[in-house]
């Protein structure tokens, strides 16, 4: 079920496969494999995957499961714009010198209808992420559980799918498709407060973000990152667009909500997205908020860039 030859005989070194499973003994037999050939080839091997298919992969490596890095995506890419320089990037990033492979598993049921255009544009940009790299990553799919549309995604993200029949060519490969149809402006809010922000008006900005912060009852190690976040998306935008930046803050379900616009062209789709070089002096600001936001949504086109950050409350 697991044989990875024909993909790996890709002119891409980069291979990235999804995984189409149902049930747990599906899920072992896509998975267990992959890691102890990985294991038997001396490859490092890393799994990214949620709370119970971790405690499965645990269980079913046995004594093997201290060569493996182990990881809940639940923490560690609850927002998935995370997961490539956190996860994925990081760990292969480690390992250079040789082949790499990484389970990451970073859609399940529970994501909300909020998270899940992220987590689409993520697994499209992988492939963007890794080309010409030796890394392997494998990404399963829950077939029983995951809507329809989640599983359509999937075959234009990943050009190779494996299922219970073996290996096939996914035959709807496209994930610039993928990032572009996933690139649409964000419904507005209901009630929201408003700030307009220039070199002179930061400070400002860091008393209302506070504000607002504590208000929605956040404690305030979490109060100190919505200063931070909505600190870096205005200079982000004083910045680099050149523009004052139009900072918003909202309640929204179990969420605070901070979003900056301007008039500018976000025009790079991996921006905040790769881990920032040794003696990088500038460009880590999206980075960070990535970093710290819960969840991060762009939407980006020519004249005009809305970056919207949640955190949990």
């Amino acid at each position: 079920m697991t044989s990875m030859a024909t993909v790996e005989a890709a002119a891409n070194p980069f291979v990235h496969p999804a995984l189409f499973y149902r049930g747990p003994r599906e899920y072992l037999a896509g998975t267990i494999p992959f890691i102890l050939d990985g294991l038997a080839l001396g490859e490092p091997v890393a799994v990214s995957v949620p709370g119970p298919n971790l405690d499965l992969i645990r269980g079913g490596l046995g004594d093997a499961a201290g060569e493996v890095l182990l990881l809940d995506m639940t923490e560690e890419g609850r927002n998935p714009g995370r997961i490539i320089p956190g996860v994925l990037r990081a760990f292969a990033d480690r390992h250079t010198g040789t082949r790499v492979r990484i389970i990451g598993e970073p859609i399940w049921p529970e994501r909300s209808e909020s998270e899940y255009p992220a987590c689409a544009a993520h697994e499209a940009l992988i492939n963007h992420a890794f080309a010409g790299r030796r890394v392997t990553i494998l990404c399963p799919y829950d077939v029983d559980r995951l809507k329809p549309l989640v599983l359509d995604d999937a075959l234009r993200t990943h050009p190779v799918v494996i299922d219970v029949s073996g290996e096939h060519e996914s035959g709807h490969y496209a994930p610039d498709e993928v990032i572009s149809g996933y690139n649409v402006p964000l419904p507005e809010p209901g009630e929201a407060f408003s700030l307009a922000v220039d070199l002179t008006g930061l400070k400002a900005l860091r008393v209302f973000a506070a504000e607002h912060a504590r208000l929605a009852g956040l404690g305030e190690d979490r109060v100190g990152d919505v200063v931070l976040v909505a600190s870096e998306l205005a200079a982000n935008s004083i910045v680099h667009a050149r523009d004052r930046a139009s900072i918003r803050i909202w309640r929204e379900d179990r969420h605070l909500v901070c979003e900056s616009a301007d008039h500018g062209h976000l025009a790079d789709p991996l921006a905040g997205k790769r881990p920032a070089r040794p003696g990088q002096l500038g460009g880590r600001g999206l980075l960070l908020v990535n970093q710290l936001a819960d969840l991060v949504r762009v939407y980006s086109v020519p004249g005009s860039t809305v970056i919207r950050a949640w955190f949990r409350r």
